[in-house]
């Protein structure tokens, strides 16, 4: 491995490798990615995978996943080239949500205890835990297919909710079908729950601006509240990618592969283009989840604050594969983008970005962990040049889950948000402790990286007041 430039690194291409690994994080970053030694195996691993282009890249987050690592990004040619569940993730669009609220930070104080009290009644949270929106097989289909404009059927979304989700909240060849009866069974009562790990709702506080003139165009300000939903399609899309896994490894085997992991279909295959439409099911789900947990906060913070408004700022995936078009070796191309625990960042202009936001570029956030700030960017065209209009999606891990809850107490945990002022409710204190602030990498670090790229423009930095926990 070499530093080729300022926070870009690379993994010269060798033995089976078809391109080579680019890693983007600073000299502080790369000695966190460095103690996961898994990370660049699995840089290496993907760089390995039929059809690649470009590079296997890494984000600023990078650390070890299922197949691909967290952060990873790849790019596979349509005519050669593979589609890998362990490349989008086992929580398919795991996802974050803005929304902005007409209250400033002196007004929510006055409620703050009881308007967290009030949501943590209204959204279940953890393992298994159920939603008052349990839905017939019927009704889950059309979740599936529809996405977002069930939603808007059902009177839990409105059209300008929509104009401001990725993909209009409903991303198209969605197939309920292709998605088992055990994945439905699964999610059949879990719409509108936040979920357990990694998953969080925080009501923030707008800290600083960076950006005056996008954050408007957001309808961001200083000192305002803003709420960010981190969830996806919880047991639905765990359950679609264990499916595939399987059926993937039974139609192609996994001995020729560099990791069991990878296991793939080609693109243009039946098998393929299953897991496509399933996963865009999926997808479609975890959109819904969001949009119900915004209908829940709606109601939430009406009873305290009857003359409230809430709106969405933006919704963006995660765990995702697209087909996009990008400049490859000079030539402009529609290629598969596997995003696993990476967000995009499109430049102003693409024709994915919705029309509300066409002319400024896609907005990304990069949530921090409980005690520490998030952050709002704005894509970039030097995002689309040089990472497949990708950066990353969150702070990443430094300890396991394990060392965790081995060497940090929910006491000491509760002690640090305290002295930060933060209030929380937690759905276990295994999970508290799993997600403390100090397991995770330096949001500060990465999200200074990613702006000094141009691979995001940092736009406003958020800190949290009140957090829910899974």
């Amino acid at each position: 491995m070499k530093k080729i430039a300022e926070n870009i690194w690379e993994i010269p291409k060798t033995g089976k490798m078809k391109v080579a690994g680019r890693i983007f994080a600073s000299e502080a970053l790369m000695e966190n990615i460095k103690k996961d030694e898994k990370t660049f195996e699995q840089i290496k691993n993907v760089a390995e995978l039929p059809g690649i282009v470009g590079e296997s890249i890494a984000m600023p987050d990078a650390h070890q996943g299922y197949g691909f690592c967290i952060g990873g990004v790849a790019g596979f040619d349509l005519e050669k080239g593979i589609i890998s569940p362990g490349g989008v993730g086992f929580d398919i669009n795991c996802g974050v949500r803005l929304l902005a609220t007409s209250l400033s930070q002196g007004e929510f104080l006055k409620k703050r205890k009881e308007v967290l009290e009030e949501i943590y009644k209204n959204i279940p949270s953890g393992i298994g835990k159920e939603s008052e929106f349990t839905l017939e097989e019927k009704e889950i289909n059309k979740v599936l297919n529809e996405g977002l404009n069930w939603a808007v059927d059902k009177g839990y979304a409105t059209k300008e909710d929509m104009e401001k989700i990725e993909d209009n909240g409903c991303i198209n060849g969605a197939d309920a079908s292709k998605v088992s009866q055990r994945a439905k069974a699964r999610g059949r009562s879990q719409l509108g729950s936040l979920g357990s790990g990694n998953h969080f709702l925080e009501i923030q506080v707008v800290e600083t601006i960076f950006n005056e003139k996008i954050s408007a165009r957001l309808g961001i300000k200083k000192e305002q509240i803003v709420i960010m939903i981190h969830s996806g399609s919880r047991g639905l899309g765990h359950q679609t990618a264990s499916d595939y896994i399987m059926k993937m490894e039974k139609e192609y085997g996994f001995e020729h592969l560099p990791d069991r992991q990878l296991a793939y279909a080609p693109i243009n295959s039946l098998l393929g283009k299953n897991y496509q439409s399933a996963m865009a099911a999926a997808a479609n789900f975890a959109f819904v989840n969001r949009q119900l947990m915004t209908y829940q906060i709606r109601k939430s913070f009406s009873k305290f604050f009857p003359k409230s408004k809430i709106d969405i700022v933006y919704d963006i995936a995660h765990n995702i594969a697209k087909f996009e078009e990008h400049e490859i070796n000079g030539k402009s191309c529609t290629i598969c983008v596997h995003r696993k625990g990476a967000t995009r960042s499109f430049g102003p202009g693409r024709k994915e970005i919705p029309k509300i936001y066409r002319q400024i570029g896609c907005p990304i956030f990069i949530p921090g962990s409980m005690g520490t700030f998030s952050y709002v960017l704005i894509g970039t065209k030097k995002a689309e040049e040089i990472s497949l209009g990708s950066t990353a999606h969150g702070a990443g891990r430094v300890l396991s889950r394990s060392y965790a809850i081995k060497n940090i107490s929910a006491e000491k945990v509760q002690k640090e948000l305290a002295s930060h002022d933060v209030l929380i409710k937690a759905g276990s204190r295994k999970g508290m402790v799993e997600e403390a602030p100090e397991a995770y990498k330096d949001i500060n670090e990465v999200a200074r990286v990613s702006h000094e790229l141009g691979i995001g423009q940092l736009v406003a930095r958020l800190k949290p007041l009140a957090v829910v926990k899974g």
